[in-house]
C-alpha cells in the first residue's frame, strides 16, 4: 500500500482510528505508513509501564505527546521512586496516575513528581500492601486538585501501624476541595465520621464507594448523605448487622436511611450489594421519581419481587440492572419486568436458579437496547423453545453473553442462541460441560466474536472448525480437553489471536504450542501454567520466533532460577512461573 492509496485528510483518518482500541490495534496501524504512525502516536493517551519499558521511557514520552494517563501497576516497586523522579523531569501533562498493587507509596518520589506535575486529577492506589493515615496526608499535600481518588482494599487489615482511620479521612476531605469521586472500600477501620467528613467538606462530591466498610452504619450513612444532596452515585455493601440471609438479627433498611436516600433527587447510580434492604425502600425510591440509570441489588436480602416491580414499573430509565441471586425470579416474572425495561443496556441475573431459556429469549426479544446479558449459574438449556418462537427473529444489539456454569446447556441451545444473536462479540461458556461441537456452529454464525471462554468445558470439540474466525482475539481453553490436534485447527482458523489461555491442559505438548505460535502472528500472551507435557525449551523458541509476544506464563518444566527469564525479558517478553 502506497502513500497515494491512503490519500485522505488527516482529520478523516483520526476519526476512523478513534473507533479502535489503542492498545490492541494502533501498533500494526503504525507500521502501514509514516502518516499512520504520526496519527496513532498523537491519538494514544494512556501508557502502561513495566520493567522492560523503562529504558525507552524518554523516547516514549516524546513519541506520544498526548499522554495523559500512566499505569505503573506492572512496574517493580524498587524502580518506582526513580521513575517518578524521571517523570518529574519530563513533566508530561498527566491527568491520571495508577499506583495500585505496590507494597507502599514512595513518598519522596511522589513529592518530587507533584512539584513538577500539577495537572493530576485522578489517582488510583488500590490494593496497596500498606496504606496509613500518613499516606492520606501525603496525597492531600501533593495533589490538592484531585477530582477522583481510589484508596480501596489496602492489605494491612490487621490494625498494624497506623491504618486509615477517621482522622486521616477528615484531613483528606479538608484538603481535597475539588474531589468529585472517592473509593474507600475495604478500609476496615473507618467509621461513620469518615463518611460525614467527606460529605460535609467536599462540596463537589458526586460519587462515594464504600464497599466492605463494616463499621459504617445506616444511621451514619443517613446523616452523611443529607449533607450532600447533589450525590449522583452511591455504592455501599453489607450495611446493617447480621451476616446471613434470613438472620432475624439483620434489620430491614430503617426509615431514617430511606428518607435520607430519597432526598438524593439527582441519584443515577445506586449499588446496595449484599445489604439488607426492603420493598419499602424500593417503593419509596419509585415514588420520589429518582432518575436511576444503574441499580445493583446483587446478593441483597429482605426484599421481594413486589419491590422490584414497583420500582422498575415507575423508574423506566434504568439502563444497568443487577439482580444476581434474586431467588424469587422466574421466567414469567422476568417477562413481566421486560415490559418496563425499554432502556435496558445490561442485565445480570446470574445465580437465579429458576431462570431458563424462556427468560433469556424474553430479554432478547423485548429489550431493544440490550447489549450485555449475564445469566451464569442458572438453568438456561433446561427448557427448549419452540422453533416458531425464534423463527426469523434476530437481535443484532446484544454483544456480550455470559452463560458460565449452566449445566443444562447443550449444543442445540447454544446454536439457537447464536442464530438469534449473530452480533455477539463476547461469549463465556465456561464450565458448561454439556456442549461439544456446537461451539463450531456458534463461531460460524457469530462472525464478530472477539472473546470466547471455554474454560472447564470437558466435552468441547473444535475439530470440525474449517473456516476462518477473523475477529477472535482472546480464547480461554484452560482446564479443557484441548489437545495438539485442536491446537492445529486453531492455528489455521484463528490466526489473529492475541491471548491464548491453555492453563492445566494435559493434552497439550510443545508440538501443538509451536503450531499456534507459528501461525498466529499477532499473539501477545499465552498461558501454559500446569501444562506438564510442554517442554521448557519451547519458551525460548517462542520468544525468538514470535516478536509480538509480550507475556508467557511458563510451563512447570521451566527453570525457576530466573537466569533465562532475565535474558528473555531483554527481548521484550515477560516470562512468569507459577
Amino acid at each position: 500500500m502506497s502513500e497515494e492509496d491512503l490519500h485522505l485528510p488527516r482529520e478523516c483518518w483520526e476519526l476512523v482510528f478513534k473507533f479502535l482500541k489503542p492498545n490492541l490495534h494502533f501498533e500494526p496501524l503504525s507500521l502501514v505508513s509514516t502518516q499512520f504512525l504520526a496519527i496513532t502516536n498523537l491519538l494514544r493517551t494512556s501508557l502502561t509501564i513495566s520493567n522492560p519499558t523503562l529504558p525507552f521511557l524518554p523516547s516514549l514520552l516524546l513519541r506520544f505527546p498526548s499522554l495523559t494517563a500512566l499505569d505503573l501497576t506492572r512496574l517493580h516497586h524498587s524502580h518506582l521512586h526513580a521513575l517518578l523522579l524521571q517523570l518529574s523531569g519530563a513533566a508530561p501533562p498527566l491527568l491520571s496516575l495508577n499506583l495500585s498493587g505496590h507494597p507502599s507509596l514512595p513518598s519522596n518520589g511522589l513529592r518530587a513528581f507533584a512539584r513538577k506535575i500539577t495537572t493530576l486529577k485522578s489517582l488510583t492506589c488500590s490494593h496497596l500492601g500498606s496504606l496509613q493515615n500518613a499516606d492520606l496526608l501525603l496525597i492531600a499535600d501533593c495533589f490538592p486538585f484531585l477530582e477522583h481518588l481510589d484508596l480501596s482494599f489496602p492489605e494491612n487489615t490487621d490494625n498494624s501501624g497506623d491504618p486509615v482511620s477517621d482522622l486521616g479521612v477528615k484531613a483528606l476531605s479538608l484538603a481535597l476541595t475539588k474531589l468529585r469521586s472517592v473509593n474507600l472500600s475495604g478500609n476496615f477501620f473507618i467509621n461513620d465520621p469518615s463518611l460525614l467528613s467527606l460529605c460535609k467538606n467536599c462540596e463537589l462530591l458526586e460519587e462515594i464507594i464504600i464497599f466492605e466498610c463494616h463499621f459504617i452504619t445506616q444511621r451514619g450513612i443517613a446523616s452523611a448523605i443529607r449533607e450532600r444532596p447533589c450525590l449522583r452515585s452511591f455504592c455501599v455493601s453489607n450495611f446493617g448487622c447480621g451476616t446471613k440471609k434470613g438472620d432475624t438479627g439483620r434489620p430491614y433498611a430503617t426509615s431514617n436511611f430511606i428518607n435520607a436516600l430519597v432526598g438524593l433527587k439527582g441519584l443515577t447510580c445506586l449499588d446496595l450489594s449484599c445489604s439488607s434492604i426492603s420493598d419499602e425502600l424500593l417503593c419509596c425510591v419509585a415514588e420520589e421519581g429518582i432518575p436511576l440509570k444503574k441499580l445493583v441489588l446483587q446478593g441483597c436480602c429482605n426484599y421481594s419481587y413486589v419491590g422490584v416491580l414497583c420500582l422498575l414499573s415507575t423508574c423506566q430509565s434504568v439502563e444497568h440492572l443487577d439482580l444476581q441471586n434474586a431467588d424469587f425470579l422466574c421466567d414469567q416474572r422476568v417477562e413481566e419486568l421486560c415490559e418496563f425495561l425499554g432502556n435496558l443496556v445490561s442485565m445480570n441475573v446470574s445465580g437465579c436458579r429458576m431462570l431458563t431459556d424462556l427468560a433469556l429469549f424474553a430479554l432478547v426479544r423485548k429489550c431493544p437496547l440490550l447489549n450485555e446479558i449475564k445469566m451464569e449459574a442458572t438453568d438456561v438449556g433446561k427448557k427448549g423453545v419452540d422453533v416458531d418462537f425464534v423463527n426469523g427473529f434476530v437481535n443484532r444489539q446484544v454483544k456480550s453473553l455470559y452463560l458460565r456454569s449452566n449445566s443444562w446447556l447443550r449444543d442445540e441451545s447454544v446454536e439457537t442462541i447464536a442464530s438469534v444473536c449473530p452480533s455477539l462479540e463476547v461469549i463465556d461458556l465456561s464450565s458448561c460441560c454439556g456442549i461439544s461441537e456446537g461451539v463450531v456452529e456458534v463461531l460460524r454464525r457469530c462472525s464478530k466474536v472477539r472473546h470466547l471462554s471455554l474454560a472447564f468445558c470437558s466435552g468441547v470439540k473444535l475439530t470440525g472448525l474449517n473456516f476462518e474466525v477473523p475477529k477472535l482475539e482472546e480464547l480461554n481453553l484452560s482446564r479443557s480437553v484441548v489437545d495438539d490436534e485442536m491446537l492445529c485447527v486453531i492455528s489455521k482458523c484463528c490466526r489473529w489471536l492475541l491471548h491464548l489461555d491453555l492453563e492445566d491442559c494435559s493434552g497439550v505438548t510443545a508440538n501443538g504450542v509451536r503450531k499456534v505460535v507459528e501461525k498466529c502472528t499477532r499473539l501477545r500472551e499465552i498461558n501454559l501454567v500446569s501444562c506438564c507435557e510442554v517442554e521448557a525449551s519451547v519458551v525460548a523458541w517462542m520468544v525468538f520466533s514470535r516478536p509480538s509476544l509480550r507475556r508467557i506464563m511458563a510451563p512447570p518444566s521451566l527453570d525457576h532460577s530466573g537466569g533465562q527469564r532475565e535474558l528473555l525479558l531483554r527481548h521484550g517478553c515477560i516470562v512468569s512461573v507459577s
